[in-house]
């Protein structure tokens, strides 16, 4: 297969993650119990992450004990977070508080990574924020002080996860759906002392939830976050993390099946971020200048 279409397939997979991951606004407010982020963010990763580790059967070895700990809480631990931000939130004001998570990694990726992104990838992080803000923030938007905390909090320790992810890669015997077994049991380990001593078991899980957790721990947690990890690996910190644009695009698809209206400044708003997403995906032009330097 030709580069540019391994790079297109790649694209194309990991993007289904991020995709998968607009959904859990719906799903928190339809069919989970109400006031019980942390049961709903455990239930995504243990499950998922034991699931992971029986079909791989493979454990961290040196370094990889304490790392995928910390990647764990990075990129798992903070689910309760994204729970939190969804139930105290409108979808809208919680999508736009992650589609800052480009420009997150674009700073961390300079001090980390020694990644310095282009103005190009710049100017298109920030057009990206502003057109999902066009597309869910309405003039009624509710503010709520711990929402948007909790949203913040989750969008940061998402964007410490890629930058070390891309960093510390994998080791060279191990899948990425390995990987994701690992994140997700030290995630869910972390969740489940927490869960029991602040929230305890929900008093009744009905079919709808049950079908909730069980579509939040299978294409949400585990499926979603190895098609992430794979796609982390193999394209630049810069074309991934734009990818994340993805959410709330995909809630606000949603919202439109369920009958929210889309007027044209929220139909601009959708074109502008998915434009931002598509061209983060290429290189920047080149300018005379440096077509006379070639």
């Amino acid at each position: 297969m030709p580069a540019y279409d391994r790079r297109s397939a790649t694209v194309l997979l990991t993007a289904l993650a991020p995709a998968v991951w607009g959904t859990p606004y719906v799903v928190t407010t339809e069919l989970l119990p109400a006031g019980r982020p942390l049961f709903a963010g455990l239930m995504r990763a243990l499950p998922a992450g034991l699931l992971g580790l029986a079909i791989t059967r493979v454990l961290p070895r040196g370094d990889w004990w304490w790392r995928t700990a910390v990647l764990g809480v990075l990129n798992i631990g903070g689910m309760p977070l994204l729970f939190v931000a969804a139930g105290r939130l409108p979808g809208g004001v919680a999508a736009t508080l992650g589609a800052t998570q480009p420009l997150l990694v674009a700073a961390l990726a300079i001090a980390v990574l020694q990644d310095r992104p282009s103005a190009w990838r710049w100017t298109w992080g920030v057009l990206g924020v502003a057109g999902v803000g066009l597309v869910v923030l309405g003039p009624h938007a509710r503010l709520d002080a711990v929402g948007v905390l909790a949203g913040l909090g989750h969008t940061a320790t998402m964007a410490g996860g890629v930058v070390l992810t891309k960093r510390w890669g994998r080791p060279a015997d191990t899948s990425p759906l390995t990987l994701a077994a690992w994140q997700l049991t030290a995630g869910g380990l972390l969740m489940l002392p927490l869960t029991l001593a602040v929230e305890g078991l929900p008093p009744r899980i009905d079919a709808g939830a049950a079908g909730g957790y069980l579509w939040l721990g299978s294409m949400g947690g585990l499926i979603a976050y190895t098609l992430w990890f794979r796609g982390i690996a193999r394209l630049p910190v810069g074309a991934s993390a734009p990818l994340v644009l993805l959410s709330p695009l995909v809630a606000t698809v949603i919202g439109a099946v369920r009958g929210e209206s889309l007027n044209p400044s929220r139909t601009l708003g959708f074109v502008l971020a998915l434009t931002a997403m598509l061209a983060a995906q290429l290189n920047p032009p080149k300018t005379p200048t440096q077509e006379l330097v070639r």
